[in-house]
C-alpha cells in the first residue's frame, strides 16, 4: 500500500486552519471585551493555537490512515480517522483520471487526483495530495491496465499530438468570450432587491427628461458589455492557457490552466457526444469550438470539474479554425457536417410572434412603471425594436435543423450561442416527442436523442425542434430501429473478437435460412439468448463475464436495448388538423411527451456499483 505525500499534511493543516483561525481569532478578540474580558487577547492566542494544533494532529491522522494500491483488477483506496472505510474501484469503471495544481500546490510539488467513473455525479476516488510525478503516474498506469497490460509491457502507446493553443488563438479566445454572470446579476438586482430597497429607503430619482434617462440606460448597458467581456477575457486566459490536446492509445489527453493547473484523459471509447459551438463573432471570423461530453462525467465548459454538480462538456479544442475543428470531428467519429433538414416555413412567423410578444410584455412593463413613477419613462422604446424580433424569428428559424447519417443524428440549434451535436446511434439511450400545447397549434413535434452524460431537461441532448408531427414520428422510429442494429452490429463484433482470441473458429453463427434443419440443440443445451430482433450464440463463461463488465462499464450500451417496446407510439395522423375537436385522446393535447427507450444495463448508471465499500467502526 503507498500513502500520501508527507508535504499534503503542513499543506492540508494549513489550508483547514487558516480560515477557521481567522474566524476564531475575530470571535475571541470581540467575545473578550464584550464579555467583560473572559478570553482577553491572550486566552484568544491560545484557542487560536490550540485548534491549530488539533487540525495539524487530524490531518497527520489522515496522512496514516490513508493508503491506496493499484492492484491488477482494481484501485484500492484505505482510508478514514474515526470509521474505516475500505473502496474498491474496478478500472472498467473508470471513465477519466484528473490532475489538478494550483499556484501553491505546484510550489510545494503536490497534485490532486481526481477519478471519475460511469453514472456517478460525484469524484468517485480522490487523492488529495500526492506528488506530481507520482499522480501521472497513477494516470498512466490506470490507462494501461484498462487496456489489459501486465508489468511485462515495455512498449507505451505513442503519443501524437492534435491541437495546441497558439498565444495569438488564445487572445481571439478570450477577445470572443463574454461572462455573462454580470448582466445576470445586475437583472436580478435590478428586478429584486432594488425595489425592496426602495420600499424601504427613499432613493432620489433624478429629475430629467426622458432623453437624460434613455442615455443613462445605455450607458449602463455598454458599461455592463464592456465589464462582461473584461471578465471573459480574464477567464478564458486563465483557464486556456498553454491549451494542449494529444491523443495517447485509445485516450485523448489534455493539459491546461494558469493559475489552476488542470491535466486530464478522456477514454475515446466513452465519449458520448462532440459538440461544435460558435457564435456570431466566431462564425464571422471562421472560428469554433470543439466540445466533447462522455458519460457520468461532464466538466463545465468554463475549465471548472464538473465532480462540484455542475454538468457541462469539456472544451477539446478551445477555439481554432471551423475547418480544423470539423476536421477532428471526423478524424474521432468518422463523420462529416451534413446537410440539415430545417423546421417548416411557418416556424418563422411562430419565432417573429414568440418574440413580438416578448416586447409586448416589457412594453406594458415600462408603461406601469411609467405610471406609477414620478420620473418620466419612455415606455415604447421596445416597440421599436419589433422589426429586430422579426429578423431574430427569422435567424432561429435559419440556424435550426436535423440530419441522419449513416451512423450519428446531427442536430444544430441557436443563433447567440450555436451548437451542432454529434451523437453515434449506439449512444441513444432514450428517444423523447415532446409537444407542447403551442406547438400542436402549429402542428410540429420536438424530438430529443438522450444520452448518458447529458440531461435533457436543460437542454444538453441533441434535439430536433419544431419538426412536422409525420416527420417527428418518423424520426423516433428511425432512431429506434438505428439504435438496435447498431448495438447489435457492436455486440458481434465483440463477441467475434473475443471468440476469435480464445481460438474459435466459427466466431459468427449461420444464420441461413436452412440453419433450423440442423441438428436441434435446446437453449438449455447451449445457453442461447434470444431475442425478436437477433440471436446471440453463447461464449464461454469467461468471455461471457468480460462482455457484461464491458457492457456495464459502457453506459452508452444497453444489452436489452433492443428488447425495449416503443411504449410511445401513437398514432399522430389525425394531427394535420389541430382545430378538430374530436382529437381527445391525443397523448400531446397537454403538452405530454412519448418516451422510446432502451432497457438500460441494471448496474449501468448505478453508481453504487462502480465501487464496493465496507465500512468497519
Amino acid at each position: 500500500m503507498t500513502r500520501l505525500s508527507p508535504l499534503s499534511v503542513p499543506y492540508r493543516a494549513v489550508q483547514r486552519s487558516a480560515s477557521i483561525a481567522f474566524a476564531l481569532a475575530f470571535l475571541a478578540f470581540t467575545g473578550g471585551t464584550t464579555f467583560g474580558g473572559f478570553l482577553g487577547g491572550l486566552g484568544a492566542v491560545a484557542l487560536v493555537g490550540v485548534v491549530v494544533v488539533a487540525i495539524a494532529g487530524y490531518e497527520l491522522a489522515y496522512f496514516r490512515r490513508f493508503e491506496y494500491e493499484l492492484t491488477p483488477d482494481t484501485l484500492d483506496i484505505r482510508s478514514g480517522v474515526f470509521s474505516r472505510r475500505n473502496r474498491e474501484i474496478p478500472y472498467r469503471r473508470i471513465q477519466n483520471v484528473d490532475i489538478s495544481r494550483n499556484v501553491a500546490q505546484r510550489l510545494v510539488g503536490i497534485a490532486a487526483v481526481d477519478l471519475e467513473t460511469a453514472g456517478g455525479g460525484e469524484t468517485e476516488g480522490s487523492l488529495r495530495f500526492v506528488s506530481y510525478e507520482e499522480a501521472r503516474r497513477i494516470q498512466s498506469e490506470v490507462a494501461r491496465l484498462k487496456r489489459g497490460g501486465t508489468d511485462g509491457d515495455a512498449s507505451e502507446p505513442e503519443q501524437e499530438l492534435l491541437f495546441e493553443l497558439t498565444p495569438r488563438e488564445l487572445a481571439i479566445v478570450g477577445a470572443l468570450s463574454f461572462d455573462l454572470r454580470l448582466p445576470g446579476l445586475v437583472f436580478v438586482f435590478g428586478s429584486t432587491v432594488f425595489p425592496i430597497v426602495a420600499s424601504y429607503v427613499d432613493v432620489p430619482v433624478p429629475a430629467g427628461s426622458a432623453a437624460a434617462a434613455g442615455v443613462g440606460i445605455v450607458a449602463l448597458v455598454l458599461l455592463v458589455a464592456l465589464v462582461s467581456w473584461a471578465a471573459g477575457f480574464a477567464s478564458a486566459v486563465v483557464n486556456y492557457y498553454g491549451f494542449r490536446l494529444s491523443r495517447v492509445g485509445d485516450e485523448l489527453q489534455y493539459e491546461r490552466g494558469l493559475l489552476q493547473r488542470y491535466n486530464g484523459s478522456i477514454p475515446l471509447d466513452k465519449l458520448q457526444t462532440l459538440t461544435v459551438e460558435d457564435n456570431p463573432l466566431k462564425r464571422r471570423f471562421g472560428y469554433a469550438t470543439l466540445l466533447v461530453e462522455t458519460a457520468g462525467y461532464a466538466p463545465s465548459s468554463d475549465g471548472t470539474n464538473g465532480s462540484g454538480g455542475g454538468r457541462g462538456s469539456e472544451a477539446a479544442i478551445p477555439l481554432a479554425t471551423r475547418d480544423r475543428v470539423l476536421g477532428l470531428v471526423a478524424d474521432l467519429e468518422g463523420v462529416e457536417l451534413p446537410t440539415f433538414e430545417g423546421p417548416p416555413t411557418r416556424i418563422r412567423r411562430r419565432y417573429a410572434v414568440r418574440y413580438s410578444l416578448v416586447l409586448g410584455v416589457a412594453t406594458l412593463a415600462l408603461y406601469g412603471a411609467d405610471r406609477l413613477l414620478l420620473q418620466e419613462i419612455p415606455w415604447f422604446v421596445p416597440l421599436a425594436l419589433v422589426p429586430v424580433a422579426v429578423v431574430a424569428g427569422a435567424l432561429q428559424w435559419r440556424h435550426r435543423g436535423y440530419a441522419l447519417t449513416e451512423d450519428h443524428i446531427v442536430t444544430r440549434n441557436g443563433f447567440w450561442k450555436r451548437e451542432t451535436r454529434f451523437v453515434p446511434y449506439y449512444r441513444v439511450q432514450t428517444v423523447i416527442e415532446r409537444r407542447t400545447i403551442f406547438q400542436r397549434r402549429w402542428r410540429v413535434s420536438t424530438v430529443t436523442a438522450d444520452t448518458a452524460g447529458s440531461i435533457s431537461l436543460v437542454g444538453g441532448d441533441a434535439t430536433a425542434v419544431d419538426i412536422e408531427v409525420t416527420d417527428a414520428a418518423e424520426l423516433r422510429e428511425t432512431l429506434n430501429d438505428r439504435l438496435r442494429e447498431a448495438l447489435s452490429a457492436r455486440r458481434e463484433a465483440r463477441q467475434q473478437s473475443r471468440q476469435a482470441a480464445l481460438g474459435i473458429r466459427d466466431a459468427e453463427p449461420d444464420r441461413d435460412a436452412d440453419a433450423s434443419d440442423s441438428v436441434a440443440v435446446t437453449d438449455a443445451e447451449a445457453d442461447v439468448s434470444q431475442t425478436p430482433e437477433f440471436v446471440e450464440e453463447a461464449e464461454p463463461a469467461a468471455a461471457g463475464a468480460d462482455d457484461d463488465a464491458e457492457d456495464a462499464a459502457d453506459t452508452g450500451d444497453t444489452d436489452d436495448a433492443e428488447d425495449a417496446a416503443d411504449t410511445g407510439d401513437t398514432d399522430d395522423a389525425d394531427d394535420d388538423d389541430a382545430d378538430e375537436p374530436a382529437e381527445t385522446d391525443d397523448p400531446f393535447i397537454w403538452g405530454e411527451s412519448v418516451e422510446s427507450e432502451g432497457e438500460d444495463d441494471e448496474d449501468a448508471d448505478d453508481p453504487d456499483e462502480s465501487s464496493d465499500e465496507r465500512d468497519a467502526i
